[in-house]
């Protein structure tokens, strides 16, 4: 079993910063591409980040230049540093993985942290 908990989310004032922890265990072998998604009230579900087991790193083109996904692999967390915040970046936020176990391989979700940003 493999379980995905995130931590970091609050409330935050526009413009402020947050980072968002993520910390994978269980029995894992490796894990492969680590993801942030967010999901706002009455909206699907999206993709923010992405990063790969090598530090490859994607973003969507809303938090281009503001966020950055990072990566321990030591420690098998992923993070998620978010500036310049707005409000319209208010969900909640869910961390991602591919993992591979023991004669598997299978995708993992946490949670979910709120960010709710506003003054």
């Amino acid at each position: 079993q493999v379980q995905l908990v995130e931590s970091g989310g609050g409330l935050v004032q526009p413009g402020g910063s947050l980072r968002l922890s993520c910390a994978a265990s269980g029995n894992i072998i490796a894990i492969n591409a680590m993801n942030w998604y967010r999901q706002a009230p009455g909206k699907q579900r999206e993709l923010v980040a992405t990063i790969t087991s090598g530090g490859s790193t994607n973003y969507a083109d809303s938090v281009k230049g503001r966020f950055t996904i990072s990566r321990d692999n030591a420690k098998n967390t992923v993070y998620l540093q978010m500036s310049r915040l707005k409000p319209e970046d208010t969900a909640v936020y869910y961390c991602n993985a591919d993992v591979f176990i023991p004669m598997n391989h299978r995708n993992y979700w946490g949670q979910g942290t709120q960010v709710t940003v506003s003054s």
